[in-house]
């Protein structure tokens, strides 16, 4: 059952505006009716301000009103058709201390089993720079003669949906630019 956003404090606007039961704002909020007793006696939720859900739009006026004429009747949750983002914005990716010593094996591992990830692709799955990819690709990292390919999954650097997430697009933009690097040899032979 969908309960509506902050359901206390949506308790505690219902309990303070409108006539409901205790039962009917505990059956909307998701909460045990004396819990919504000790609300309106001050007794719990104190401090919080209530929200309301009309404003929200969580619930009809005309609802409100159909529940406080009908005991028996409940209040429902609208539910809107938009489509809800799950996704968190992505930041920069962030290493704990204790596992930055782990990103050369990391890159070095995805150099010698994915070559085709360019080091953009590189530096954002691992979150690390450019010069530090090209020294562990050119073995002039300052800790080279230490550095062993381990798999960056094993090591907690990223999921294993992420390589292949980055894989997968590799091998796509891989193959837009191979079909134009061919077209344009095509061209030149043409003419």
């Amino acid at each position: 059952m969908a309960l509506p956003l902050m359901p206390k404090a949506t308790a505690v606007w219902l309990v303070e505006n409108t006539a409901l039961t205790f039962e009917q704002v505990a059956d909307f909020c998701g909460l045990h009716p004396l819990e919504v007793q000790a609300i309106a006696d001050g007794e719990v939720a104190v401090g919080i301000v209530g929200l309301d859900p009309v404003a929200n739009s969580q619930v009809t006026r005309a609802d409100i009103v159909r529940c406080e004429a009908n005991p028996d009747a409940r209040l429902r949750l609208i539910v809107t058709d938009l489509p809800q983002s799950n996704a968190k914005s992505k930041g920069a990716r962030y290493t704990p201390v204790s596992k930055r010593q782990d990103r050369p094996d990391a890159i070095a591992w995805i150099i010698k089993h994915h070559p085709e990830l360019s080091d953009a692709g590189i530096s954002k799955l691992i979150g690390t720079t450019k010069p530090t990819i090209q020294s562990v690709r050119d073995k002039t990292h300052w800790n080279a003669s230490n550095i062993k390919p381990r798999n960056p999954v094993t090591l907690g650097m990223c999921s294993e949906a992420d390589l292949e997430k980055a894989i997968a697009l590799c091998g796509r933009s891989r193959s837009h630019h191979d079909i134009a690097a061919e077209q344009q040899q095509q061209q030149q032979n043409d003419e």
